[in-house]
């Protein structure tokens, strides 16, 4: 764990900046010890959303969110869907710019992820659902943003402020909370442990990706990846195809296998490269996919707990074996930050301000 838990001391970032180190490696560093900073407040936050989802009256939950916290709410759609048995749906934000003729929200509950609160149109879902009575909660790192005066219950990422235009810390804060919001409504001894367990392994696994990001060296002069996973790993697709192109300015995208290998897998060729997130891989589509990358010469980089995938892999990054898949999803989320960073470095990218990038995206 690093010296300074609580991650507040101005002169060693300074000295370490002086350096050369910027202030993502630093924040990079320092999601961890967030988790473990957050880990009481937001599991008694989580607590107060979580009586307004064991309302009688609510049968799903609707999620609003943009780019990595669009990612953070795919995690969540997987998460409490397995854990909870509760029906996630992924909001289409501009249907509720004006409240009068948003969707009927009968039954559900509505909740933003948004690491500002100052989005527009992530605020008007919890507008809208306020404005025919349905319960309201805002995931955020400002509990004084409008999104959180929207809401019925604020669950606060306390992050502090994130320096670095791309995300890192607030994007596994929102999965820390998500989580947290899974043992508040069906506490389970196992995902306890894991929550206790994971702010020491993901500093672990930060120190180590950081360490060996030249194997990421092979990617340097890519020009197209396809991210890959499924299940809570889904999410971590998508998040490590916006850390890449966001920051490295590579053509990302991602992909379930199943959606992949329905058809757009034609458009892959040897001048491609795959990123196959994909934990234990228990129902093999991995594999699958694995095997038909060989058929077109693509390579892969493979982040996953299974070793038969891994031996496969032309770069090959283990998980832990002993933890559980919402675990895994989130420890492989690292991977994908640090090959960003990594290949940003590589060329020449201003690494903390990507050119057309913002943190704050005032969408209607």
């Amino acid at each position: 764990m690093p010296r300074n838990p609580c991650g507040h001391n101005p002169g060693a970032l300074r000295v370490r900046r002086m350096s050369g180190q910027t202030r993502l490696e630093d924040e990079l560093r320092d999601q961890g010890a967030v988790l473990a900073r957050r880990a009481q407040a937001g599991a008694e936050a989580a607590e107060r959303a979580a009586a307004l989802l064991r309302r009688d009256d609510v049968r799903y939950l609707v999620v609003a969110a943009r780019g990595s916290s669009d990612n953070a709410a795919r995690f969540g759609q997987y998460l409490l869907g397995s854990a909870v048995r509760l029906n996630v749906a992924l909001a289409a934000p501009s249907l509720y710019s004006d409240p009068a003729r948003a969707p009927d929200l009968s039954g559900a509950a509505a909740m933003a992820i948004s690491q500002s609160g100052q989005s527009p149109d992530i605020v008007s879902v919890l507008t809208a659902a306020r404005a025919q009575g349905r319960p309201t909660i805002a995931i955020t790192n400002d509990e004084n943003s409008p999104l959180a005066l929207a809401a019925h219950a604020v669950v606060p990422l306390a992050t502090g402020p994130e320096e670095s235009l791309s995300a890192t810390k607030t994007y596994v804060a929102s999965l820390h909370s998500l989580v947290q919001l899974a043992q508040a409504l069906a506490p389970d001894d196992e995902r306890a442990s894991g929550l206790a367990a994971l702010p020491a392994l993901l500093t672990s696994a930060v120190e180590e990706q950081l360490a060996s990001r030249s194997r990421f060296d092979v990617l340097r002069d890519a020009t197209r990846l396809t991210a890959v996973g499924r299940g809570v790993s889904f999410a971590t697709a998508y998040e490590t195809a916006l850390k890449i192109r966001e920051l490295a300015g590579i053509t990302a995208e991602a992909f379930s296998p199943p959606d992949l290998l329905h058809g757009p897998i034609a458009a892959l060729t040897s001048g491609n490269w795959v990123w196959l997130a994909a934990g234990h891989d228990r129902q093999g589509q991995g594999a699958e996919l694995l095997s038909k990358l060989r058929q077109r010469s693509v390579p892969a980089v493979v982040v996953a707990q299974s070793t038969a995938l891994l031996a496969a892999a032309d770069v090959a990054i283990p998980l832990r074996g002993d933890v559980p898949d919402w675990l895994a999803a989130i420890l492989a989320v690292v991977p994908g930050q640090v090959a960003g960073f990594h290949l940003a470095e590589l060329r020449g990218v201003e690494i903390d301000h990507p050119h057309g990038l913002s943190k704050v995206t005032l969408t209607h």
